[in-house]
């Protein structure tokens, strides 16, 4: 799963040595709010390292003989080069009989600004790999490379160090073997900085100085980059290049004492102008700079290059593997060049060795340092820990658990070509991990007021629910239920009113919920009718709904002889409730490469990435618990930190929301993390008067089920998956594959001005099967939200479905299902007696896979020739606007 490169040269060996029940304020008991975090972040160790073996284990397995734990069980696919690149890879390294362990990583990042996700990798990864190997006593390292006084702050120290601390929680730390160590976070002993070394390095430059490896130059910047030379030139040597080694010696040491202004001279590696690799070529390793250090003050006025500095200060620490990313691939030969002098010197025991990897890049944001700190100084977000920054900082405070961010990591893995990462797979992971560990609660983000008509003023009402569908240890909170309560107004469409004119007077399709005298259950509690509508004088939009209450429907019963009703909202109590601000977080940018096209990245910010909605009305079981998370706050300390974000909710039909920093006991704040599935790009739901609706429920469960106590119905799989009609324009065969044809097929898809798009590619295994002249021109059910995959060079974007008498090879017979001619390009089938279909943007994840897996398995035809799906022994045909789906001979066959 993480794959790389290992140095090939047969010189260098591995041998590195080793370096309460108190009530809290808003009546909520601390222990419940306890267990709420305690769901939140605690992870099982083996969390820590849910990947499978990779190339990275496989070296370090064999050239040490050190048996990596923890792995995934996993077994070799036809693409997975991992074993070979291993064994090329090692080939040069010592027998594992010289190896002295123990395996050791670290973290070196340099504090000149905040973490981001890209940083978020190499934290997981560097960690993860010395989890891997603690049977060899593995440990993880966190340095500070700090070596440029320039851009340094003890701000950026402090903040990296609470990022990594942060990135690790839950996981089991590493434990140094000395007492006296002050234990400050999650890595091995304490926390190392490359200016503990200067005087070392300063050692290693005099010694390459002695053996003639080093010389002081004095041309200026841009004479050095015009004697550099080019990729296919070689460069010229300095006409100080010769100086002798007593001159070289007496120079350095006035630069170290101060006597020459910034950039007077330098401290040159001799190794070969000629050298095809640029970095070889009598780098720069020291420079003058007469600022204070943010850790030595004004001790030193030189300071090593980071090329020189870094592979003396891995080895001085015992690091017997520097992960990096493939920027620093071409710096390697520099590495080993330096790490073999220095253990040659006698000034390290070790030599470690340096192994890339692909850096991570996300689509629709950006990580580049430059674009980052344009973004906050032009005031485009409010600061570095802004949630729609990709920092650390920033979505920690939006809400991402760190246990997210690290699965998130393990499924991207590690390899050695550079890929854009689609935003979506981490907002998937943050759903994973927050359905697991986020308690429920009803949230009205635009409220409608509801009066019972038949409730007593003065009576109120305590339903107990659970916080969790699945987590009964986190027990449950009492809902009050009363004479006013609010719901959401987008769970009411009136027909009488502006939506109503503007849809004929008709609901919209498949609309379940509240209608002007019709019935709704208020999840949990009753069902009530709508009787009347009391409006805005001036807008004519309805401001409350006089209702009637049934109290025999209590808790989700429905009386005998009666019709149960189907929908189901959320609502909260108006006399109880609290009111909060809610921020409703999207993408920072509206494209996935900002800048790409554009030519300025700022010119693709998504203006809609946040809105402010100051009304919303929550349960008070949230007000509590935010009031007992921020008097907490108050109280821990900064060995034990507890963050404002830590305290989630999914907000039942809304999304999954986090306590912000900025919350008071006055005003309480909640961001919104992720919706409850991929929305980006959809178009908006059908609801009020064409109005996009809050995104609905979806569960990662396969099958719906009747939830007790009235719980609304879990969105059903065959609902998710995208099947359309079109229209196939031209079919021919594959040029390398001689079972596959390809199609080009119009299903109807249409760009944000409404224009047509291009036509979609279909490979199919039809080859043989069915003649070309009857593929052309016709009608087809196709599938559009399945990830895009190569068939022998050709990416399919969609996929026909056909019917097939099961037999295999040249004995199997297919038929396309029938669409009827009149039914348009586009349109999205439905199935008998259920809902409209709401299909995910892209079924991608491993899971959401598995959804069209299950309605795959499903779909069968009848014996009337009628595709149907079957499930729990009911038969639901496949329908279009004008009629059922069927084929023309396969009767009772299967669909695929």
């Amino acid at each position: 799963f993480f794959a790389s490169v290992i140095d090939r040269t047969p010189s260098i060996t591995m041998m590195c040595g080793s370096a309460t029940a108190a009530t809290a304020a808003g009546g909520l008991p601390t222990m419940m709010l306890g267990l709420i975090l305690l769901a939140a972040t605690s992870v099982p160790l083996a969390d820590g390292f849910a990947y499978a073996p990779n190339f990275i284990t496989k070296i370090i397995e064999q050239s040490t003989g050190i048996t990596p734990v923890g792995l995934l069980d996993v077994g070799q696919t036809n693409n997975d080069n991992t074993e070979d690149e291993a064994t090329s890879s090692v080939e040069a390294i010592a027998d594992n009989s010289d190896f002295q362990g123990p395996i050791t990583t670290r973290f070196p990042p340099e504090p000149n600004g905040y973490l981001h996700l890209g940083h978020a990798k190499a934290v997981s990864f560097n960690f993860a790999v010395a989890r891997a190997f603690q049977g060899g006593n593995g440990r993880c390292h966190m340095r500070l490379d700090d070596t440029n006084p320039t851009k340094e702050d003890e701000e950026y120290v402090q903040s990296i160090l609470e990022d990594v601390r942060w990135i690790q929680q839950g996981l089991e730390p590493f434990t140094a073997d000395d007492d006296d160590t002050d234990k400050e976070g999650p890595w091995y002993g304490n926390v190392r900085k490359t200016s503990d070394y200067f005087q070392l390095i300063y050692d290693a430059a005099v010694y390459l100085i002695k053996t003639g490896d080093a010389f002081v130059d004095e041309l200026t910047a841009e004479e050095m980059r015009e004697y550099r030379g080019t990729l296919t030139e070689p460069g010229k040597e300095s006409p100080w290049r010769d100086r002798s080694v007593e001159e070289n010696l007496t120079l350095f040491e006035k630069m170290k004492n101060g006597e020459f202004e910034n950039g007077r001279y330098a401290l040159r590696a001799k190794i070969d102008m000629s050298s095809p690799n640029l970095n070889m070529r009598d780098p720069v390793i020291y420079r003058i700079k007469h600022e204070s250090h943010q850790a030595t003050g004004d001790d030193w006025c030189i300071y090593p290059m980071y090329d020189f500095s870094h592979p003396i200060a891995d080895a001085v620490e015992g690091i017997t593997h520097s992960l990096c990313t493939l920027e620093f691939e071409d710096h390697r030969p520099l590495y080993d060049w330096t790490a073999e002098r220095v253990l040659k010197a006698d000034l390290v025991s070790c030599q470690p060795r340096q192994i890339e990897f692909s850096r991570l890049n996300l689509k629709y944001t950006v990580l580049s340092k430059r674009k980052l700190i344009k973004l906050v100084e032009d005031k485009y977000v409010t600061g570095w820990d802004d949630p729609r920054m990709p920092t650390l900082s920033g979505v920690r405070r939006r809400g991402m658990p760190p246990a997210a961010i690290r699965l998130f990591c393990e499924r991207m893995g590690i390899s050695k070509s550079d890929s854009n990462i689609d935003f979506t797979i981490m907002e998937d992971c943050a759903r994973e991990v927050l359905d697991d560990e986020s308690p429920r609660a009803f949230a009205i983000l635009d409220p409608l007021k509801v009066t019972i008509k038949n409730w007593d003023d003065s009576t109120k009402e305590d339903f107990g629910v659970p916080r969790h569908p699945k987590k009964n240890e986190l027990g449950e909170r009492t809902v009050p239920f009363g004479k006013n309560v609010y719901i959401e107004r987008s769970d009411f469409f009136d027909l009488e009113g502006p939506e109503g004119l503007s849809n004929g007077g008709r609901a919209p399709k498949g609309f379940k919920r509240l209608l002007p005298g019709g019935k709704v259950r208020l999840k949990y509690a009753y069902v009530i009718s709508c009787d009347e509508i009391v409006r805005d004088p001036e807008t004519n939009e309805p401001t409350e709904l006089v209702c009637t209450l049934y109290p025999e429907t209590r808790a989700g019963v429905t009386p005998e002889g009666e019709a149960r009703v189907k929908g189901i909202i959320q609502w909260v109590e108006a006399s109880t409730s609290a009111k909060v601000q809610v921020m409703q977080y999207d993408r920072l940018f509206k494209v996935e490469e900002p800048g790409k096209d554009s030519g300025e990245f700022t010119d693709d910010i998504n203006t809609e990435s946040l809105k402010i909605m100051n009304d919303v009305i929550v349960e008070p079981s949230v007000a509590m618990d935010a009031l007992s998370m921020i008097d907490r706050i108050q109280k821990s300390s900064t060995e034990d930190k507890l963050y404002h974000s830590a305290l989630t909710y999914q907000f039942e039909r809304s999304g999954y929301f986090a306590l912000d920093s900025s919350s008071t006991e006055k005003n309480l704040v909640f961001n919104r993390v992720v919706t409850l599935r991929d929305t980006w790009g959809a178009p908006p739901a059908g609801g009020r008067g064409g109005k996009a609706e809050q995104p609905k429920q979806k569960s990662q469960q396969a099958n719906p089920r009747k939830q007790g106590g009235g719980q609304a119905p879990i969105l059903e799989d065959a609902r998710r998956v995208a099947l359309r009609a079109g229209t196939i324009l031209e079919a021919g065969p594959h040029p390398e594959a001689d079972s596959l044809i390809v199609c080009k097929l119009d299903c109807g898809d249409k760009n944000e001005a409404g224009e047509a798009e291009e036509s979609r590619t279909v490979v199919a295994g039809l080859a043989g099967k069915i003649p070309y002249e009857k593929l052309t021109n016709r009608k087809v059910v196709c599938i559009t939200n399945l990830k895009p995959a190569k068939m022998r060079g050709i990416e399919s974007t969609a996929m026909l479905l056909a019917a097939s008498d099961g037999k295999e090879g040249d004995d199997e017979t297919v038929e396309l299902l029938d669409v009827p001619d009149s039914v348009p390009n586009g349109e999205l089938l439905s199935f008998e007696n259920m809902d409209p279909c709401e299909p995910d943007g892209m079924l991608k994840s491993k899971g959401a896979l598995k959804v069209w897996d299950r309605v795959k398995s499903k779909l069968k035809v009848n014996e009337n020739g009628e595709a149907t799906y079957q499930d729990d022994d009911t038969e639901r045909k496949l329908l279009t606007s004008v009629g059922p789906i069927t084929v023309e001979s396969l009767k009772e066959s299967i669909i695929g």
